[in-house]
C-alpha cells in the first residue's frame, strides 16, 4: 500500500485502517507470542524516569504485545491498551488478565473521557492513518493534568540522511516520518505542548546489536554507540513528554444533554 499524504474521506480512512490491520496480524504480529522477552530494561528505566505512582491508570496506544504495560503492571499500575492487531491484544489479555485491552484503531479510543493519569504511544504514531485525530482522542481520555509520553522517529536521523537507512519494514503498511519540529507542530495542532524531549537509547544492548545476520552486528554496534554521543537532532527516535493545552480534553456537551 502506498502512503497517503492527502486528505482522506471517512470511508478511505476505514479502508486504510483495515488494510493496515491485516498487515499487522498477518506479518508484523504473525507470531505474537514469540515477541515476549525479558529484555525490558529500557522500560524499567522509562518507568523510573517518569516517576509513575503505583496507583496510576495508564493507557498505551498501539501497545503491541504489552512489554511496556507489563512493567507498569508489575509496579502496581492499572493498565489498559489498544492495538490494531488481534494477535497482539490476545497476548496482552493472556499476560495481564487484570488489564483492559481492545483490538481497536487509535482514531476511536473505547474509553470514557478523563480516565488516565498517563497516556503513552511508543514508536507507533508514524504508522497511524490519522495521527492528529488520534492525539485528540488520547487527550480526551486523559485526566486534567495527565502526562503524555510519545516516542517518534526523527526524519533528521543521521544514518537516514546519509542514505544508509530507509525506514522500518512497516513502511509496507504506512510510515510517515517527520523532523522534530514537524512533530512538535503536529502535537501542538492536536492540543499538546512538548515540555521535555530526550534520546531513545534502548538499542544500546546486546539483544538489539545481535539481531539479524551476524555480519550486520559490527554496524549495529557502531550505530548504537554513536547514538549515545550524537545530539538530539541526529537521533533515530526521540521521546516527547507533553501536557494538554488549556481548554482541550473532553468533547463538548450537547445543549440537550441532561
Amino acid at each position: 500500500m502506498s502512503m497517503k499524504q492527502t486528505e482522506s474521506s471517512p470511508l478511505d480512512t476505514a479502508i486504510d485502517i483495515e488494510e493496515i490491520k491485516t498487515f499487522y496480524d498477518s506479518v508484523y504480529h504473525a507470531n505474537a507470542r514469540a515477541e515476549i522477552s525479558g529484555n525490558d530494561g529500557h522500560y524499567q528505566r522509562l518507568f523510573r524516569r517518569l516517576g509513575i505512582q503505583g496507583d496510576s491508570h495508564i493507557l498505551d496506544v498501539a501497545c503491541g504485545t504489552g512489554g511496556w504495560l507489563r512493567v507498569c503492571s508489575e509496579h502496581g499500575a492499572t493498565v489498559s491498551g489498544v492495538d490494531l492487531s488481534d494477535n497482539a491484544i490476545k497476548v496482552c489479555k493472556e499476560m495481564m488478565p487484570q488489564g483492559r485491552f481492545y483490538a481497536q484503531p487509535a482514531e476511536t479510543l473505547p474509553f470514557d473521557d478523563g480516565v488516565f493519569d498517563l497516556v503513552t504511544c511508543l514508536g507507533s504514531l508514524e504508522h497511524f492513518v490519522d495521527p492528529e485525530n488520534s492525539l485528540r482522542e488520547m487527550i480526551r481520555v486523559a485526566k486534567p493534568g495527565a502526562t503524555f509520553v510519545i516516542l517518534v522517529p526523527n526524519k533528521d536521523f543521521l544514518t537516514r540522511k546519509l542514505g544508509l537507512f530507509a525506514g522500518t519494514y512497516q513502511v509496507d503498511a504506512k510510515e510517515v516520518v517527520r523532523t522534530l519540529e514537524e512533530w512538535r507542530a503536529l502535537f501542538s495542532s492536536a492540543g499538546l505542548d512538548v515540555t521535555e524531549r530526550w534520546k531513545d537509547l534502548h538499542v544500546i544492548n546486546r539483544h538489539w546489536v545481535m539481531r539479524g545476520r551476524f555480519y550486520t552486528w559490527p554496524f549495529r554496534l557502531a550505530q548504537s554507540l554513536l547514538l549515545a554521543i550524537w545530539p538530539l537532532k541526529w537521533q533515530y527516535q526521540v521521546y516527547h513528554r507533553c501536557l494538554a493545552q488549556p481548554g482541550t480534553g473532553t468533547r463538548p456537551t450537547s445543549p440537550n444533554a441532561s
